[in-house]
């Protein structure tokens, strides 16, 4: 997951990914990684439309989005 999560970082390629919160909530989201730390990334959330903070042990599940590019580059620039 950190080597998809490195590759989303480098190529600004969106991710999907499955997340589970500190309240054990889950969702489902669509992030540009734009800082990997050790324990968490820093991304632009596409549901939230906000930078976002994601603990890495909290990522259930990650993959690259099927989405179009051309819906995300509006987004990109503010990261």
């Amino acid at each position: 997951m950190r080597q998809l999560l490195q590759e989303s970082y480098s190529s600004k390629r969106p991710v999907e990914i499955i997340y589970m919160d500190d309240k054990g909530c889950l969702t489902q989201r669509v992030i540009i990684v734009y800082k990997i730390y050790p324990q968490s990334v820093k991304a632009w959330c596409l549901l939230r439309n906000e930078k976002r903070t994601f603990k890495i042990e909290n990522i259930l599940s990650c993959g690259f989005s099927n989405k179009t590019k051309s819906s995300f580059r509006q987004k990109a620039h503010l990261i």
